[in-house]
């Protein structure tokens, strides 16, 4: 009888694991109310980077954390999918038709790229794949540079979004004709983008979770852990491995497209630059590696640094004016060096990442 109540009995779920499940949860519902939280343009822009990177940041866990495959191409399909909405636009005019064949080109595109460097060079060792993919982002980001008329070059390109995403479009109006506000915040278009960011960043958060607790996702894990016994036990090692470079890529790209939408701009530094590559890779370092919801908590804490860590030294270096030592190493224009700090301080009390660390941790002891 005790062994079948011990059985049956519920399983407590870590403390670690609510508290990281929570952390999330909070951040998803600041995002949901961006808008009437944190009216102004700049936190609306933090917010909207924050929806799309982790997006981007995710399908990148699903190659790194999930599957063990290192690639640094991934910025390269994230440019595509921006590329393709923004060159459309400009070509077409602001329209719902011209994001949708300009994103749709940029997918095929991703798919077709994808699939050839997955099916070329996902048999060689590790290293190697490594160095094609960097190759690959190496020369989109040239192309880009080069193929002027149609990229504009190194100053990128600048286009009109549809009306609906235009500050001056009213979704709602008063019976004077004045546009209606909630909490003091004009409901107009530049609402309405946010929130086409916001949900379809969900969708597509929400579907990499599936994907990841599918029976695909054991099978990646697996994979990850010992791919000669994966390929022992029947499983078609390079067949997974490029299905999940596709769709990784894929995701990837839509996230671009995100970006075109909101930030109106598609140029090398804001789409393809490496840059963006060493922020996804500390974004996963810093939130844990194979964890999906790690991204979350990397992408927030990578881009709150970089947004507003500048405004935090400022007041530090005012506060300490008359500490001449303390006063320097404050200064803003040394954010960077703070800012590797806190990563390498992150990285030794979080050696799993955040939610990896507070996860697995036994809070028996």
């Amino acid at each position: 009888m005790s062994l079948a109540l011990e059985t049956t009995a519920p399983r407590r779920v870590p403390a670690g694991r609510l508290a990281v499940y929570g952390v999330v949860l909070a951040i998803g519902l600041a995002l949901a109310f961006a808008p009437f939280l944190f009216p102004d343009v700049r936190a609306q822009e933090v917010a909207a980077r924050i929806c799309i990177f982790i997006v981007l940041v995710a399908s990148y866990d699903l190659l790194i954390g999930y599957t063990g495959i290192v690639s640094f191409a991934h910025t390269m399909f994230f440019g595509l999918g921006a590329y393709g909405t923004a060159i459309a636009l400009k070509a077409m005019g602001p329209s719902f038709t011209a994001i949708a064949i300009g994103g749709g080109a940029g997918l095929v595109a991703t798919l077709v790229l994808a699939l050839l460097i997955g099916l070329l060079s996902l048999r060689v060792k590790a290293i190697f794949f490594a160095m094609v993919t960097l190759a690959a982002a190496s020369v989109m980001l040239v192309l880009a540079s080069q193929l002027s008329e149609y990229t504009g070059g190194e100053d990128g390109i600048t286009y009109q979004v549809p009306r609906l995403f235009s500050p001056a479009f009213k979704l709602f109006e008063d019976a004077d004709g004045k546009v209606l506000r909630l909490f003091d915040v004009p409901l107009n278009g530049r609402v309405a983008a946010y929130y086409f960011v916001f949900l379809t960043s969900l969708a597509l958060f929400l579907f990499m979770l599936r994907v990841v607790a599918s029976p695909l996702g054991s099978v990646l894990k697996a994979i990850r852990e010992n791919e000669m016994r994966a390929e022992a036990i029947g499983y078609r090692v390079v067949a997974y491995r490029t299905a999940i470079f596709c769709l990784a890529a894929l995701i990837a790209a839509m996230a671009g497209i995100l970006r075109a939408v909101w930030l109106k701009y598609a140029g090398p530094d804001a789409a393809l630059s490496f840059g963006i590559m060493i922020d996804i890779l500390l974004m996963v370092v810093i939130g844990g590696m194979g964890t999906m919801v790690g991204a979350v908590i990397g992408v927030v804490v990578m881009t709150l640094a970089q947004f507003y860590l500048k405004d935090l030294m400022q007041i530090g270096a005012d506060a300490t004016a008359g500490v001449p030592v303390v006063h320097q190493l404050l200064e803003p224009d040394r954010w960077l060096l703070w800012l590797g700090v806190i990563f390498i301080l992150l990285v030794y009390f979080f050696p799993a990442g955040i939610a990896g660390t507070l996860m697995n941790k036994d809070w028996r002891k």
